[in-house]
């Protein structure tokens, strides 16, 4: 197979920055916006972002039913689903950020209704944007690009939302305004970013998939060892990455005292990701994905010991700490999904069904679990230390509970995710033999009876 164009990259990285559009925005603004326009409790606002990040989950895995049964057009089996499925999308990220002024319990039947909705259309927009990378190519090397160029794009809008966006987020009467002004300007370039992605992308590994019930699916997924243990492992750093994510702006804001900060960790991110790009295909082929994963995953831990620990008054520190976590979760956000990718091709060898949508569809069911379990820890973490929206100066006790949310929770999430990856069994070399052994059984029809991790631990 030929060598994706570089084009093709970086189309498929608009594609992730396009989702992010949505994704970041409400996970870096919307407990924000609860606590600090809507005047929804952050006990309650913590608690309604888990059970509809739980919601999402199963959203995930209906969305991955319905790409799996889709048909092949002319324009491919994922790419209409972005072509189609950005616009709702995009609207109702919109929506979440206006909240009507009612009584609190129907602000809150708002808020469900509408964060819902968005998960819903996500997953329909994000699974087969997921899947299409194995669609795309079969190279490691392409496949890490692609991984990369998710990062790139993903991390440009999250550089963009914090150097520009976050100055803006300060209590007072105009924040409602304000909310909308960006949320407008982002559906605009979220739609061009899709159209970028939907055009310049191609699908050029074409399979049949068969249809398959629930339950075979669910036994396809429970003998794909690897995807397992990287399901578990992505339940706890996805937990880590969002209460992170999520606290982060009142860690710098609240605790740091210094909203200036914002466009330096944008910066920085930025920097971090476009040096990252460029020397992860090297890494990969240096190291191998797990070894990285692992690596990343203890600076993630590192870099919260330090943002809890370090005094408030040496800011410095706190940069420095909330730097190396960014860079743990941008290093886990390039191989985990080169990682996902490798695990289509594991159930394939293991089942002989090729389930791109599925496999993609449970594993990011996993991912949004984390990210339910992350987004309700921040909520409560504040509740818990006392924070109380619209105030400038926050007691002792809740920029402790700031701090602890942002650094400790972090760290101990991302130290038993890497604990778990140290069990993956499917490096390179056993990645490679299962290839060669799936392209024989597609010549020939049968599968050679070897193993190729048997194989791989006698080289």
């Amino acid at each position: 197979m030929k060598p994706l164009p570089w084009r093709a990259v970086f189309g498929y990285g608009a594609g992730d920055a396009a989702n992010n559009v949505a994704f970041m925005t409400t996970t870096m603004f919307l407990l924000v916006y609860y606590t600090d326009v809507a005047g929804i409790s952050a006990a309650a606002a913590g608690t309604l972002l888990g059970l509809v990040r739980i919601f999402d989950a199963f959203a995930d895995v209906f969305a991955g039913r319905v790409v799996d049964g889709a048909k092949v057009t002319r324009w491919g089996k994922f790419r209409p689903f972005i072509l189609f499925g950005s616009i709702p999308l995009l609207i109702l990220a919109f929506l979440n950020f206006h909240v009507p002024q009612i009584d609190e319990s129907g602000m809150l039947i708002y808020a469900y209704l509408a964060y819902a909705a968005m998960g819903l259309a996500y997953s329909l927009v994000n699974i087969p944007y997921g899947s299409m990378a194995g669609a795309m190519t079969q190279r490691d090397g392409d496949r890490a690009k692609l991984a990369s160029a998710r990062v790139v794009g993903a991390t440009l809008v999250s550089a963009a939302l914090g150097a520009l966006v976050s100055p803006l987020i300060v209590p007072g009467p105009e924040l409602q305004g304000i909310f909308t002004r960006v949320l407008l300007i982002l559906i605009v370039i979220g739609f061009v970013l899709y159209m970028v992605c939907f055009f310049s992308t191609k699908e050029r590994v074409h399979r049949p998939v068969a249809r398959v019930s629930m339950r075979d699916s669910m036994k396809s997924v429970s003998s794909n060892k690897p995807l397992l243990l990287l399901m578990a492992s992505s339940v706890f750093f996805l937990s880590a990455y969002l209460c992170l994510n999520t606290v982060q702006i009142y860690y710098v804001r609240d605790v740091l005292e210094q909203p200036t900060l914002f466009p330096l960790i944008a910066g920085g991110q930025m920097i971090l990701t476009l040096i990252m790009v460029v020397a992860m295909p090297r890494l990969v082929t240096a190291f191998g994905k797990k070894k990285l994963y692992i690596t990343f995953g203890a600076l993630v831990v590192l870099g919260g010991v330090i943002v809890s620990s370090g005094p408030r008054e040496m800011v410095w520190l706190g940069f420095v700490g909330l730097m190396i976590a960014l860079l743990g979760v941008l290093g886990n956000n390039v191989v985990v999904f080169a990682l996902e990718a490798d695990t289509v091709e594991y159930g394939e060898w293991k089942t002989g069904v090729r389930s791109e949508g599925s496999i993609y569809a449970v594993f990011s069911f996993t991912r949004k679990c984390g990210q339910a379990i992350g987004g309700a820890l921040a909520g409560w973490a504040l509740s818990i230390g006392g924070y109380v929206s619209g105030v400038a100066d926050q007691t002792a006790e809740a920029i402790g509970g700031i701090q602890f949310a942002a650094g400790y929770v972090p760290a101990i999430l991302a130290l038993i995710a890497t604990a778990i990856m140290i069990k993956y069994p499917l490096t390179e070399k056993a990645h490679t033999g299962i290839m060669e052994q799936i392209k024989i059984r597609q010549e020939t029809g049968m599968l050679p009876q070897m193993d190729p991790f048997k194989e791989t631990k006698k080289k």
